[in-house]
């Protein structure tokens, strides 16, 4: 059995935590893939050990904030993955770090006897002629070149081809139900209960801003974009990609999504942490 680890750089209380876990498992006899950086501080060989080959792993564990969580998916590939959580909120890491050896243990002898359970939480892509953008498990943002006065671009909202929204905004960002609580809100947007399969559509700082709608999750929201130098694409906060004009950009449910095991984190109890 293979397992990935993935510790949030130049943090040392997550590559301990990733260190302990290793040792542990290595003692079950589970052999251990590090991502380079983790493997660097640890002052083990690096070779072989890109974060690319998580996807060839049983099992990825990310330790650190949403942030080093959300940088590990984009190599799990639908590798089920757990999350040790450092950071402030933990929506997606559920587990705690003073548990975190016993659920990593827990989980991967539950997959060896093929009785651990696995959730599923959405990914979305933004797709043009010619471009696809990386999954995101959070949200994707169509954008101008820059945000604020004078910036910005004029946009046209399309939900499965029927017109919601026309006007000049900042953006537009869609979320999965899973990124309700992070970018999405400080955009006004709504949480979403993670068991509710949805989509937010939330204008950002738009001049005649419609309010943020919620559409089904398996909607396509067509973005187009027009007077501006170009416009920028932006999965998860991470490689903007800029597009010619003028583009239709789509915005719609990932084939693949995030399968998440071990133990689930309490929603509610979570939220208390945003205040």
């Amino acid at each position: 059995m293979k397992v990935g680890l993935v510790a949030q750089r130049d943090n040392e209380r997550a590559v301990e935590i990733a260190d302990a876990i290793r040792a542990a498992l290595d003692d079950d006899g589970v052999d251990c893939r590090l991502d380079t950086a983790t493997a660097t501080s640890l002052d083990l060989p690096t070779a072989g050990t890109t974060v690319e080959r998580l996807e060839a792993c049983d099992l990825v564990v990310s330790v650190g904030g949403d942030g080093t969580f959300l940088f590990a998916t984009r190599a799990a590939g639908d590798t089920p993955m757990i999350g040790v959580n450092l950071g402030e909120v933990g929506f997606l890491n559920a587990v705690a770090p003073e548990n975190a050896v016993d659920a990593v243990r827990d989980t991967v002898a539950a997959i060896r006897r093929g009785d651990h359970a696995v959730r599923e939480a959405p990914r979305l892509t933004a797709t043009c002629t010619g471009f696809e953008s990386v999954p995101a498990v959070n949200e994707i943002v169509v954008s101008g070149p820059r945000r604020g006065h004078g910036g910005g671009a004029s946009f046209e909202i399309e939900i499965d081809g029927s017109t919601y929204s026309t006007g000049h905004a900042d953006g537009v960002m869609v979320a999965t139900q899973t990124g309700s609580t992070a970018y999405n809100l400080s955009e006004g947007g709504p949480l979403v209960h993670p068991a509710v399969d949805a989509l937010v559509v939330t204008e950002m700082c738009g001049v005649e801003e419609r309010p943020p709608l919620v559409v089904d999750d398996d909607a396509a929201v067509t973005i187009a974009v027009r007077d501006a130098p170009h416009a920028v694409v932006v999965s998860d906060g991470r490689q903007p990609q800029e597009l010619e004009l003028p583009v239709a950009v789509t915005v719609s449910q990932a084939d693949t999504p995030v399968r998440l095991a071990g133990p689930t984190a309490d929603f509610f109890d979570a939220l208390g942490k945003l205040s």
